[in-house]
């Protein structure tokens, strides 16, 4: 036994001193020379790997025949593969990486957590008193008749207007003209208007 194991153990540092390292080192660029930063880069025959710095430079210990893989957010992967036979060391590796076009579902980002949480926010909206009182005061009759009196008359009201006053015209034909003043109705009119708050009285 003691035979066999001194036999195993000289096997196993014989098969560890015939691996072969390999030092390799490089950096990871663009098409347009620009550095791709915290590239990952991974042998995949072992399992092992690093991350490259800021600058996109790297430096990993390998063996002949390794598959080398080299993956960044945004870049399509690459793979490297150490020739079985080479007798290098060291070596270096430029690593081109090319744009790789990610494309997502669209997302729509709401401030409510949810359908409900909207719909409750919604309903119980606060609405401007300031732009509602404005828009009241604006559609009480004494504005609307001022706006009324500075706006121009149409094409329609000015026609209206004026077979009013031909119809007015030949009522009174060879007659002196119509005084208010004598007229019953209106003064019925003007009177009835007070207690309905179409005229003011100044002081």
């Amino acid at each position: 036994m003691t035979v066999n194991k001194s036999w195993s153990q000289n096997n196993a540092a014989a098969d560890k001193d015939s691996i072969k390292y390999i030092q390799m080192t490089g950096i990871v660029i663009t098409d347009s020379m620009m550095r791709v930063p915290f590239t990952k880069i991974v042998d995949i025959t072992t399992n092992r790997g690093v991350i490259a710095d800021y600058y996109g430079y790297y430096a990993l210990v390998v063996h002949p025949g390794d598959t080398i893989q080299f993956s960044c957010l945004g870049f399509k992967k690459k793979q490297y593969i150490i020739s079985d036979t080479t007798e290098l060391n060291a070596f270096s590796l430029v690593q081109v990486m090319k744009f790789d076009t990610i494309m997502s579902k669209p997302v729509d980002v709401y401030p409510w957590p949810s359908r409900e949480a909207f719909a409750e926010s919604f309903v119980n909206m606060e609405s401007p008193n300031s732009a509602l009182k404005r828009a009241r005061k604006r559609l009480t009759p004494q504005e609307m008749a001022f706006v009324g009196a500075i706006m121009n008359s149409d094409g329609s009201s000015s026609y209206s207007s004026s077979q009013q006053q031909f119809m007015r015209d030949q009522y009174t034909r060879g007659q002196g003209p119509q005084n208010n003043l004598l007229n019953p109705a209106a003064w019925s009119e003007f009177i009835g208007g007070f207690g309905s708050g179409k005229y003011r009285i100044s002081n």
